[in-house]
């Protein structure tokens, strides 16, 4: 099994509920792709280092995922770059 951390920043213009959606559904791209989420952290609202799109905050969330191969990964990173309501977002392959 391969180890991922995924970690991406929801736009802060959203409602609370808006934003816990849009979590939701990116964590349904992953397991629906046949990853399996270990570990998902809410960082909460967050300065960015340097301006993104406009925003200067953004909502931080950081999934840990098991996949048996990079599918569930790059559907999340091209639906990633497609959302408006993701600023930014980075995969990370974990060591073994």
């Amino acid at each position: 099994m391969r180890k991922y951390e995924i970690m991406f920043i929801v736009r802060p213009t959203l409602g609370e509920d808006e934003i816990k959606k849009v979590i939701k559904d990116f964590g349904k791209i992953l397991t629906s792709n046949g990853a399996k989420i270990v570990n998902e952290k809410d960082m909460g609202q967050r300065e960015l280092a340097y301006e993104i799109k406009k925003f200067k905050t953004g909502y931080y969330y950081v999934y840990n995922v098991e996949a048996k191969d990079d599918a569930a990964t790059k559907e999340f990173d091209r639906l990633a770059l497609i959302s408006k309501d993701v600023i930014r977002h980075l995969i990370v392959r974990e060591e073994d």
